[in-house]
């Protein structure tokens, strides 16, 4: 690797780092406590004021689930497989459907059959946008002062700043696929591809 590709690398690390903080929800006090990592330097790593070491990165990369390959960003090997590491955040399962951190993301979600059903949902707000699909089961999802159910086939898009929470009403569990993009970054569709 080139010094150059190096610096590339290395530099890409820290917004990575708070990218992926950002996407599961973890404050850098909460994720301070996990690691056993100060406060500041976490700050610092995230701002790209303090360099990366694998003293760092390695309880970074096991506090996040990730592969410190995929938390530095690391040239791919030419194999597109990837290999999801589920995560559990609110009572739902996460698997990541994409290797890359930042930027748009996928993820199969399954929420428990009956979750949220137990009382009043604590509706959530964040950056970013959302479009779901619903694989199998049913979901509800409160999106503002919307209560609705979406069954398997439907799908439903939205900003991730209106409050928004799921729930499981039905008997059996819920899949579902879940595009997240930080606030700002939309999806492009192309349906078919264009002729000349």
């Amino acid at each position: 690797m080139a010094d150059s590709d190096l610096v590339t690398v290395l530099t890409a690390v820290g917004p990575r780092l708070r990218a992926l903080r950002r996407e599961r929800g973890v404050t850098l006090a909460e994720l301070s406590e996990t690691t056993g990592i100060s406060l500041s330097t976490l700050s610092r790593l995230e701002s790209g004021q303090r360099k990366p070491t694998l003293e760092l990165l390695l309880p970074l990369a096991h506090a996040h689930h990730v592969p410190l390959d995929e938390l530095v960003g690391a040239p791919p090997t030419g194999d597109p497989r990837i290999h999801p590491r589920p995560f559990s955040r609110h009572g739902m399962t996460f698997v990541p459907l994409t290797r890359h951190l930042g930027g748009l993301a996928a993820y199969k979600q399954v929420v428990p059959a009956g979750h949220g059903c137990g009382g009043e949902l604590e509706q959530r707000t964040h950056e970013g946008y959302e479009w779901l699909y619903v694989l199998s089961g049913r979901l509800r999802l409160l999106l503002g002062e919307h209560d609705l159910v979406l069954t398997a086939g439907e799908a439903a898009e939205f900003d991730t700043r209106v409050p928004h929470a799921f729930a499981n009403p039905g008997p059996e569990p819920v899949e579902f696929i879940s595009l997240f993009g930080p606030q700002g970054e939309r999806m492009h569709v192309r349906a078919r591809p264009t002729g000349k």
